[in-house]
């Protein structure tokens, strides 16, 4: 379900996390901080969906609420809850695995029914929401894009749902960009997304290889990083940014199926989007420059982990 990226970007911070704790750093403990952080992830992404879908049925509940009244108006007796039956909606929530899922975590037990509902009435309110009402055919990208209007542009601008995530998940700051992009990529093919398995074996394996294999190769890091510091001490670098190349260099040495120019685009774009702002073009020269050596010197010839000499 999550990419190659956002695993490295959940290895990263778990050895940031471990780094911070202590400059020992224990593998079983990183493992178990990996699968931690990859666990909190996939909780916040389960009660995204469930709050988003929330809203779009909440709509039978405020025309029931309104047609319950002593006196209802003709307005109340006749709330459009076309969206109630959103075909891709009910794909989702009659999902097993999402149904499995949200038995596990419970997202139920978190949801701010006013933040709820005000969400909902902003829906209401939108004109966006009036044009897919207007309409009586039930296209699927018409399903698809207010679903997708409900995320993009009523929860995620919303200080208020915002700091109701924050308060529950203390991963959302790292996980927001990932989370847009999922939800959004989940809401094009639902159907492609198991709950069950937020990471694949194929992905488990690389995640804890390259976590693995950065902290037991960190001498063998170390060692190719320093003489291109010149008058920089290893020390005076940003943590972050050490951990960063760190990775970079087990990649190019120890995963024979990953390109290194791959290696070195990836891990510029995640020094941009999580360090300093010259972190980017600092992790570029460091590893290129590293890469050119170790090419030259006819050691990248993508071994694993357990044949390297290394």
């Amino acid at each position: 379900m999550i990419s190659r990226r956002n695993i490295r970007v959940k290895v990263m911070q778990s050895l940031y996390t471990m780094d911070s704790m202590s400059s020992d750093i224990n593998t079983a403990e990183a493992v178990r901080q990996l699968k931690k952080q990859i666990d909190q992830t996939r909780k916040l992404f389960v009660y995204l969906v469930y709050f988003l879908s929330e809203v779009a049925r909440y709509a039978e509940k405020d025309a029931l609420k309104k047609a319950s009244k002593h006196l209802p108006t003709e307005q109340d007796l006749n709330v459009n809850t076309k969206i109630v039956g959103n075909q891709l909606l009910w794909k989702i929530v009659e999902e097993q695995s999402y149904v499995a899922a949200c038995t596990e975590t419970k997202p139920q037990l978190l949801i701010d029914e006013e933040l709820l509902k005000k969400t909902y009435q902003a829906l209401v309110q939108s004109e966006e929401y009036i044009d897919y009402t207007g309409l009586q055919s039930r296209e699927k990208k018409g399903e698809r894009d207010i679903l997708e209007f409900i995320f993009t542009d009523l929860m995620l601008p919303n200080e208020n749902f915002i700091s109701h995530v924050e308060e529950h998940f203390i991963n959302w700051d790292d996980d927001a960009e990932m989370m847009n992009i999922l939800i959004l990529n989940f809401l094009q093919k639902p159907a492609s997304y198991n709950f069950n398995e937020f990471v694949s074996k194929e992905k488990w394996d690389f995640a804890k290889g390259l976590l693995e294999t950065t902290i037991e190769k960190k001498e063998v890091t170390l060692e190719l990083l320093k003489p291109k510091l010149k008058n920089w001490d290893a020390d005076r670098i940003a943590a972050l940014d050490l951990i960063i190349i760190e990775m970079g260099i087990s990649e190019f040495l120890f995963f024979e199926t990953i390109p290194t120019r791959v290696t070195i685009n990836e891990y510029i774009d995640l020094a941009k989007d999580y360090s300093t702002p010259q972190s980017g073009q600092f992790i570029n020269g460091i590893l290129d420059n590293i890469h050119k050596e170790l090419s030259a010197e006819g050691k990248i010839n993508k071994k694993t982990f357990k044949n390297s000499t290394l």
